[in-house]
């Protein structure tokens, strides 16, 4: 005798049982989920502004916006399927460390990206990248405080720090003393500026006679306003 339970999951395994995905559905998905990872590709290789590019951070994009979508459409074949692919997925662990919070964005817009066009979206899946190509070129481009200098100076005498910031002020606005180390009578300090004249600052610097070294240093780190 058939009763209430049977009929309900009788009834809740066909809904999620489909007879088949048509074949040109799997592959406009999937070409369209490949064309939309190369263009994250091409995005990232011309708006990347770290030192060192990495090739296979950007392939693997590509990749796995691809993946993606061949994950979405298999789950959407059966509800047996989609619970395996939970219990596969939940076992994965990636400890590979993020340390440009872009590479987080790219990466979540690639998986956005497979998800949106495994599921058929495809005009939402260009849509979305379209804008978010308008976002990251318009608050890319927007002008910023810069990045102050790191001037660091080696000195024979410790009694010249005095005389090294005078000098060092009469060129810079903003004067911030970030370290200052005294080992057997010799002086080395490391000074944050903001200067406009950075080559007469170092030959002014350069010129006091206890000054045996003098570098003025620039980085790419966070700008305090």
């Amino acid at each position: 005798m058939t009763n209430y339970a049977d009929i309900f999951k009788a009834s809740f395994l066909n809904a999620f049982t489909a007879e088949g995905i048509p074949t040109p559905f799997i592959i406009s998905s999937l070409v369209l989920s490949a064309v939309i990872g190369m263009y994250i590709f091409l995005v990232y290789r011309l708006l990347t502004r770290k030192s060192f590019y990495s090739k296979t951070f950007s392939i693997s994009l590509v990749a796995m916006s691809i993946i993606t979508t061949a994950i979405i459409l298999a789950m959407q074949a059966s509800i047996v399927i989609s619970l395996g692919m939970v219990g596969a997925l939940s076992i994965v662990r990636f400890r590979t460390a993020i340390k440009d919070p872009m590479d987080l964005v790219y990466l979540y817009w690639s998986i956005g990206v497979g998800i949106i066009c495994g599921a058929g979206l495809g005009e939402l899946a260009c849509i979305v990248s379209a804008g978010l190509t308008v976002v990251i070129l318009f608050l890319d481009y927007l002008p910023t405080a810069r990045a102050p200098m790191i001037l660091v100076v080696n000195a024979d005498e410790r009694g010249a720090e005095q005389e090294i910031l005078g000098v060092v002020k009469r060129h810079c606005k903003v004067v911030r003393v970030k370290s200052r180390n005294i080992t057997n009578g010799r002086l080395d300090m490391i000074v944050e500026v903001r200067v406009r004249d950075e080559s007469a600052l170092i030959q002014s610097v350069a010129d006091i006679p206890a000054v045996t070294f003098s570098s003025l240093v620039s980085h790419d780190g966070e700008v305090t306003f």
